[in-house]
């Protein structure tokens, strides 16, 4: 860059060497207070190069409280399922709880809530089953089902599943 030259999000996010917390940090707190944060993120997780780093980047963001619209919510629903990398898959479910499920993304919803019980990864198996939980917390009619998930989890899971298990069963479910 030039002295003088802005950089910018996609810039800053393909020097980004995919593992420093406090860089990826660092573009969170450069960018985040800009108006174009939000729609440049949500436009960039649609390339698999930039989906690990926007997801952080939105999860973080809804972890400070601060919401999304609908409509990039629905934005991400869409995108997840064909999320290539394991971080991006676990960002958007550990960012399900800030995220409500409309019923016209309820069934893209569900397929990846699916596809990610089935994964190699325990921590995606993990947060499938919170999402599960999530989407019957909106949805009473999933409870059932869900239920009888967690009874097969916590029969057949790694210990680590069952813990997450474990912390959505003292939410009174």
């Amino acid at each position: 860059m030039r002295p003088g030259q802005v950089m910018s999000i996609t810039q800053a996010l393909e020097r980004w060497d995919e593992k420093s917390a406090d860089d990826i940090s660092n573009i969170y707190h450069r960018y985040s207070q800009t108006d174009s944060f939000m729609p440049d993120l949500i436009e960039l997780c649609g390339h698999a190069r930039f989906e690990k780093g926007t997801t952080w980047l939105l999860k973080h963001h809804l972890e400070k409280q601060y919401p999304l619209d609908a409509h990039h919510i629905t934005t991400l629903y869409k995108l997840a399922p064909k999320f290539e990398s394991w971080e991006a898959k676990l960002h958007v479910l550990q960012s399900m709880p800030y995220m409500p499920i409309d019923q016209s993304e309820k069934s893209t919803v569900e397929f990846f809530l699916r596809d990610c019980l089935m994964d190699t990864n325990k921590f995606i198996r993990a947060w499938a089953y919170n999402g599960f939980y999530e989407l019957a917390v909106q949805y009473p009619e999933h409870k059932d089902e869900t239920r009888l998930f967690f009874e097969m989890a916590m029969k057949d899971e790694a210990p680590s599943v069952k813990a997450r298990i474990r912390n959505i069963l003292k939410k009174g479910f």
